[in-house]
């Protein structure tokens, strides 16, 4: 019968353990860990080709001085102060909608809203840019009903080139976080809203005093990932206005992208304009967390 040494089990599990996770760990820190560390190498190196020469903080000092960086910055900013809060507010409302019981078709209604966020990314942008074009169905439906009394410049103005892609967004995501909402509101106890109509608290009471703060942590949570999707703007700033018009939609993404690819390749510094949406994703995360804890105690 042959004896096994103290702790000899153990060290055998654990040996097939990290044996199995070894590849995975192996692939991760190739392909994440590996690039995320020679990026912020990149970070303090400027220059093409065989030209990078070391620059030390040379790049972040550029970051202040370079007026496209900025506009970039600010425009990022402004999507996520406007856009993040209404669409987490629409999706609460329609999933407390959509959570009666009483309504018909609700099953449709949840499907219909839910199914941008499914719909292909270039797809869907290459809709809105038809449909918000000068000649495109949005200003043939407003001047028909007498809104307005000649075209929108969607694509040329400024202003309403960033309300167009901030209509964009709301309507592919909005159902996203809506079924977070919906999903964490049918775990909701019904006898606690029973005991509420008891005591004679009307809907809206409810709606203020039981469903939201019960949802708080999932609140946090789709805060946390539109904070995080909208400084990651790309894709329908690229497809439907391409940045314009006069950079006006270009967002820190897009930017890095044109430093990468359309301009005189520079990684270093558009290694530096990445770890600016680092910090501010980290930064807004932390505080999000930090008032959603203060609200708790």
């Amino acid at each position: 019968m042959a004896l096994v040494r103290p702790g000899g089990v153990r060290r055998y599990y654990d040996v097939n353990g990290w044996l199995f996770i070894g590849p995975a760990l192996g692939l991760i820190g190739l392909f994440m860990v590996y690039p995320i560390l020679w990026s912020l190498w990149m970070s303090f190196q400027s220059g093409r080709g065989t030209m990078i020469r070391f620059v030390g903080f040379g790049n972040i000092v550029r970051l202040f001085n370079d007026p496209v960086f900025l506009k970039a910055l600010t425009t990022t900013i402004t999507f996520f102060v406007v856009q993040v809060p209404i669409m987490l507010l629409l999706a609460l409302i329609l999933a407390a909608v959509l959570n009666s019981p009483r309504l018909v078709g609700r099953d449709f209604f949840r499907i219909a809203i839910f199914l941008p966020c499914v719909s292909s990314l270039v797809t869907y942008s290459a809709l809105f840019k038809g449909m918000f074009a000068s000649d495109g169905i949005v200003n043939a439906t407003l001047q028909g009903i007498g809104l307005i009394a000649s075209p929108v410049p969607w694509m040329t103005d400024p202003f309403w080139a960033k309300v167009m892609i901030i209509i964009a967004i709301t309507w592919r995501w909005t159902g996203y976080n809506m079924i977070f909402y919906l999903s964490a509101m049918q775990n909701i106890d019904r006898s606690i809203y029973e005991a509420a109509r008891i005591d004679g608290i009307s809907a809206s009471g409810q709606f203020f005093r039981i469903t939201i703060p019960m949802l708080k942590p999932v609140i946090l949570f789709t805060a946390v990932i539109s904070t995080i999707g909208t400084l990651q703007l790309f894709d329908e700033v690229a497809n439907i206005t391409l940045g314009g018009p006069s950079d006006a939609t270009l967002t820190l993404s897009l930017y890095i992208y044109n430093l990468t690819f359309k301009f005189i390749p520079n990684l270093g510094y558009a290694a530096t304009v990445s770890y600016v949406i680092v910090i501010l994703v980290a930064l807004l995360a932390f505080l999000q967390f930090y008032a959603a804890r203060e609200r708790e105690q």
